[in-house]
């Protein structure tokens, strides 16, 4: 008697494996009859809870499986049920947890590589490979009738069940779950149901993402337009706090949080329901000395910080970001616990009973009764799209504050007049004096050739000449300074690693009796007029090796980071550093610091990089170090 038979090829490394199984005659159009009324009903569902529901439905209908579920992975490997299809006689599954244990991460990830995987019956004892010697080590990972470990064969024969079919489901090329399905006695299911199924299982896949994707991208949008909102607010209100919390968008509209605390200026600002005074300074003081990065935040906050247990109001959930940690200032967002009860299928941490069958002493476990267990001291974890929307968030802050630190305003139109005025008046009159300048100097020098000069005078001529050359570098700044303000910025990707490069290495020539150390650190290209910017970062460098090289060791850093599509500098030196009182006038036209007692300089450098910084539409600060200064310098990054 004839059968029919189906020939499945694989590929294993230079091998080709073939797979005899049998053909189950007017299989193949029964399923395709099937198929195409289930993809139909799949793909009415605009409602996802009910696409996997239906997608249970459908795939149990091409199967005839006893039990079907829809299996979903969380972040820890643990697993639950959240849909079924099942014969009547069977309790439901919905709704049950599985330790990750159960399908340990090995195991996961041959689900990734290989989406269907079919045992016909628990009870059949493997079959040898058929063909070359030395095939011990053949990879099977794609095989579709590889045998299985002993331990999940235990596993399942543990639950009473005689014959398992899985489907990957996969969402970002990661492990989201399974298609799970359940038969107690031995069934095979022929390769054209397999594909099917397998086809399910994709649709599944595909449209998992595609409406995962479409809520988050509706919940990104709905934070980025309210904190679109917070960053006009913050630019126009003078008070930060006011800009943050006082309307109707404010720090809750970024985050589904319950309350938010704004620490500014040594004040606090409060929205929502927040702990109590105590309790937050005992939590500021542990995020204090535990929290070095900028952002911070778990949805389990005391299994990091156990002592705060003993504060009834202490938040489960909790995000942190520091506006500046130096001056202690941060916002910081509370999550409420969210108790709830889990039920697992058995005792997720069921110790192993060691019997006489030695697969027994393997197996993962053998009780699968139901045991519940309450969940406490958690919140709902924090998404994505609140951890990017608070870190847009400092950002804006930063970007707010650094502009009104630096004096940085839009100005109304009389003002913008009258800067213009005095800008052209200031071109002029220092155009003009270069032609006395220089004549001031050559009569000097004309006076120096007089032999019959006394030596007093000749020492007059002298500072006359030198007095001369120094206004005339001055007249020559200042007209620089305006020349700034006449240019229009023509914008390319300047290669800020080599451009440093090289300013470093002129100023190694120069400063070559001090030994100045200038360290380089993570340089991100930025997108600038590279005519301009490279007075920039030449002057700032320039400042700090001369400020520098009365130190034994005068040392210089520059590093940047690189926070959405800004790009921040941080240029430091171990200098004379700047005076407290000195720091809002330092960026001010013909203004030099109280302590740089001799060494020479006009005021006029800073004053055309401030300039040339907000041409581009960027913001630079200084502070103080604890020896020395730091310069902070804000440019676009170049477009993606």
């Amino acid at each position: 008697m004839s059968r029919d038979y189906n020939l499945i090829v694989t590929a294993s490394g230079a091998y080709l494996v073939l797979e005899i199984e049998p053909a189950i005659p007017g299989q193949q159009g029964l399923v395709q009859k099937n198929i195409g009324s289930s993809l139909s009903k799949m793909l009415v569902d605009k409602n996802l809870d009910h696409l996997i529901a239906n997608t249970a439905e459908q795939v149990r209908s091409v199967i005839n499986f006893d039990r079907v579920m829809i299996y979903r992975f969380s972040a820890d490997g643990h697993g639950e049920v959240i849909a079924e299809s099942k014969t009547n006689n069977l309790d439901s599954w919905i709704g049950q947890h599985f330790p990750a244990s159960d399908i340990p991460l090995q195991a996961r990830e041959l689900y990734k590589k290989n989406l269907t995987r079919l045992i016909s019956n628990v009870s059949d004892s493997p079959s040898g490979i058929m063909g070359l010697p030395g095939l011990e080590n053949l990879d099977l990972t794609f095989s579709q009738l590889r045998a299985v470990s002993p331990v999940h064969i235990q596993y399942l024969k543990n639950m009473g069940v005689a014959s398992s079919f899985s489907i990957s489901l996969i969402y970002k090329s990661e492990l989201w779950g399974l298609i799970a399905c359940h038969h107690y006695s031995p069934k095979f299911i022929e390769f054209t149901a397999r594909d099917s199924a397998k086809l399910m299982g994709q649709i599944l896949s595909s449209a998992l993402e595609f409406r995962q994707d479409e809520l988050n991208h509706l919940v990104h949008e709905n934070f980025n337009a309210n904190l679109d909102q917070l960053a006009k607010y913050m630019l126009s209100e003078a008070s930060m706090s006011e800009a943050l919390t006082a309307r109707e968008c404010n720090l809750l509209s970024i985050v589904d949080a319950q309350g938010a605390v704004l620490c500014f200026e040594s004040k606090l600002s409060t929205l929502g329901t927040v702990p109590t005074k105590d309790t937050l300074t005992a939590l500021c003081s542990w995020i204090s000395d535990h929290v070095e990065d900028h952002m911070f935040y778990t949805d389990h906050l005391a299994s990091v910080f156990p002592e705060g247990s003993s504060f009834a109001d202490m938040p489960c959930g909790v995000m942190m970001v520091n506006i500046s940690k130096e001056l202690g200032d941060f916002v910081l967002f509370f999550k409420p616990e969210q108790r709830s009860t889990v039920s697992w299928a058995g005792k997720p941490d069921e110790e192993i009973k060691r019997k006489s069958d030695p697969l027994l002493n393997i197996s993962p476990r053998s009780s699968f009764e139901l045991w519940a267990e309450i969940i406490s001291g958690k919140s709902l974890p924090w998404s994505f799209e609140e951890i990017h929307s608070v870190s847009r968030l400092r950002s804006e802050i930063s970007y707010a504050l650094n502009l009104k630190a630096t004096g940085v305003r839009v100005l109304n139109e009389r003002l913008t007049s009258a800067y213009e005025e005095l800008d052209a008046f200031s071109y002029g009159i220092s155009h003009d004096l270069k032609n006395p300048i220089a004549t001031i100097k050559v009569l000097a020098q004309l006076l120096l050739r007089d032999k019959s000069l006394t030596d007093r005078s000749r020492q007059i001529s002298v500072s006359i000449e030198s007095s001369a050359e120094k206004m005339n570098r001055m007249v020559e700044e200042v007209l620089e300074y305006s020349r700034v303000g006449r240019l229009e910025p023509k914008f390319d990707i300047v290669d800020t690693q080599a451009l440093v490069r090289e300013i470093c290495s002129e100023l190694k020539l120069i400063y070559h009796l001090y030994s100045p150390i200038i360290e380089a650190g993570n340089l991100h290209n930025i997108y600038a007029d590279p005519r301009l910017i490279v007075r920039v970062f030449s002057n700032v460098l320039t400042n700090a090796a001369k400020y520098s090289q009365k130190h034994q060791t005068p040392k210089i850093h520059i590093e940047s980071t690189l926070e959405d599509n800004l790009v921040k500098f941080r240029i430091r030196d171990n200098g004379i550093g700047i005076k407290p009182a000195d720091l809002p006038r330092v960026f001010d036209l013909f203004s030099r610091m109280s302590n740089v007692g001799t060494i020479e300089g006009s005021g006029v450098g800073l004053a055309i990089v401030k300039k040339i910084v907000d041409r581009h539409k960027g913001s630079i600060w200084a502070e103080n170090l604890q020896e020395g200064t730091c310069f902070n310098l804000i440019l676009m990054a170049p477009p993606i």
